[in-house]
């Protein structure tokens, strides 16, 4: 059950937000302190899966061959095999329209390092490195868990956003994904709580609402 505080604000966003012709995507925004995040191992990056998935659809690809292909041509977004690898990555246009409309990259264990010799320029920036699969493995455990997770990356900056759901969700399931990842955020940070200056949640173009 998510914090009265975070549903309260969560409401407040929500109800100070016009009406759009689409459904806007609800996002926290994070503020840190006391955190030096021009050292590596301080800084954050790590995917969370949202108790109450993202209210919107995620698209996974998966690379790899053979029976690992076979099987997640019935789960995944999109399927690249090994020989198509080569191809994609000789294009570097075609490269990242696809790392664009992706949010998650998994890849056979043994095509690792070739993915990140041939892609990694593309994926690398963007914060899609593909996570490893064992050949033959069936994927649809590891997608479906993809598919309600969000990434958060602070890089060396000390204000990020991450998208907690869309504004047609109700206030209480945005509210607990928002503690969710507060909570996950707090277990990375040296002082907990007290490494985070403050948290809005706001919905893509409507005023933001302090939930502490």
């Amino acid at each position: 059950m998510a914090e009265k505080s975070t549903v309260t604000a969560v409401q407040k966003a929500l109800e100070g937000a016009k009406k759009r012709k689409f459904t806007e995507t609800v996002e926290l925004a994070i503020n840190l302190k006391d955190v030096d995040l021009t050292i590596p191992k301080n800084r954050i990056q790590d995917d969370i899966i949202l108790p109450n998935g993202r209210g919107k659809a995620v698209r996974i690809c998966v690379i790899g061959g053979g029976e690992l292909a076979l099987k997640a041509k019935a789960v995944a977004d999109l399927v690249i095999t090994p020989e198509e690898l080569g191809t994609l990555a000789d294009n570097k246009k075609d490269a990242k329209k696809v790392a664009n409309k992706t949010d998650y990259f998994i890849a056979e264990a043994p095509l690792m390092a070739v993915v990140g010799k041939r892609l990694g320029t593309v994926l690398g920036p963007r914060g899609k490195m593909p996570k490893p699969i064992p050949p033959g493995a069936d994927p649809a455990g590891m997608i479906d868990n993809l598919r309600k997770s969000v990434s958060i990356r602070t890089k060396d900056r000390m204000t990020f956003h991450v998208r907690v759901g869309t504004a047609d969700m109700a206030p209480e399931k945005i509210a607990e994904n928002i503690d969710a990842i507060i909570k996950r955020v707090e277990t990375r940070l040296e002082k907990g709580r007290m490494n985070i200056a403050s948290s809005y949640v706001k919905t893509t173009m409507g005023p933001s609402e302090r939930i502490f």
